[in-house]
């Protein structure tokens, strides 16, 4: 069966596969018309199982996937089942979960909102970065229990954000951002990446340094790298102990990044303090004392897109799902080759 062939003009098929509470959050009906703009769509429900018969007969005819979370795994039978199928389209970050050697093997090109994912993560993490150098949680929370002002000229030289040390672990898509959104205060920004150059340091206006100095040097350490076998448990307790006193450790990336036990133990002690938006575990056991630390924040892995922030993934897969249809190829492609390097 001859594949159609982007270009001016065409139309590709297109169905959606995800889970069905990722399409009801990612594509919207504004989404969905916006797509059908560009593409011929597969009318719902979405393709959750691509075992069915309904789903079979959907693959059958399609050029184009639209993934997202929940999207079941394009192994060698489901493309058998996808002759004409060239291209995915995915509307989140990582696409480790569902696209496989066989997709690869076949030439299928493959998109990722990754870049559009990475913007809200960078917000958080400069919002903490910055609402944690005036202590801000500690100060309304004795403000709140006090409801005394005191003597703000009295206040700590260590509070505030000028002229302090930001260490940024990995020039990731998101650890980009952070530097880029860092660049209008009065903030020294570290880099540790032994893929990234001087040259490329110099580009993004850090100092590049090694990790025992980023840790060594840093009033705050933000944890980007994603979770590869290579980064499992890469912030040790060493790292972590040789961090300055009153310090603050972020992780958006993976719990697993981090030492937990090593984190923890120097979290209770107080010498350093931490927002995690991931842990290890996933969710803390009820009864782990960083629950109630005072020295730490922990969120429910709410960094990443959420609420009306989906519609940017939404916008960006539909550009390049345009983009392919014209033939001009994707602006955000994920290549084979950088997989090791990839979340």
């Amino acid at each position: 069966m001859t594949p159609h062939v982007p270009g001016p003009g065409f139309r590709p098929r297109a169905a959606v596969a995800m889970s069905q509470d990722a399409a009801a959050a990612v594509l919207d009906r504004r989404a969905l018309d916006a797509f059908r703009q560009v593409c011929d769509l597969a009318p719902p429900p979405v393709l959750d199982d691509l075992s069915t018969p309904r789903a079979r007969s959907v693959l059958a005819d399609v050029d184009l996937l639209v993934t997202g979370w929940g999207c079941p795994v394009l192994d060698a039978e489901v493309l058998r089942a996808a002759p004409r199928l060239r291209a995915v389209v995915h509307t989140a970050g990582s696409v480790r979960g569902h696209v496989t050697d066989a997709c690869w093997e076949r030439g299928i090109e493959v998109s990722s909102a990754a870049a559009a994912n990475a913007l809200p993560v960078a917000e958080y993490t400069l919002g903490m970065i910055l609402l944690s150098g005036k202590r801000v949680l500690e100060r309304a929370r004795d403000y709140r229990v006090s409801r005394t002002r005191g003597n703000s000229l009295r206040t700590s030289h260590g509070i505030g954000n000028y002229r302090s040390t930001v260490g940024i672990l990995s020039a990731s898509l998101i650890g980009r951002r952070v530097v880029e959104l860092l660049r209008p205060h009065d903030i020294e920004v570290l880099l540790h990446d032994p893929y990234v150059g001087d040259a490329d340091a110099a580009e993004l206006g850090v100092e590049r340094v090694g990790l025992a100095e980023l840790f060594a040097r840093c009033d705050t350490v933000s944890v980007h790298t994603p979770l590869l076998p290579t980064t499992r448990g890469l912030v040790g307790r060493p790292l972590i102990d040789a961090m300055p006193a009153g310090a603050l450790l972020i992780n958006t990336s993976r719990g697993a990044v981090v030492d937990q036990e090593a984190l923890t133990d120097a979290v209770l002690a107080g010498r350093i303090r931490a927002v995690l938006d991931v842990t290890d575990p996933e969710v803390l056991p009820a009864d782990h004392p960083l629950w109630d630390c005072e020295n730490a924040l922990i969120t429910p892995h709410l960094a990443g897109s959420e609420g009306n922030e989906w519609r940017r993934l939404a916008d960006l897969a539909l550009a390049e799902t345009a983009r392919w249809a014209s033939g001009t190829g994707f602006l955000h492609p994920v290549r084979r080759e950088r997989l090791a390097f990839l979340a």
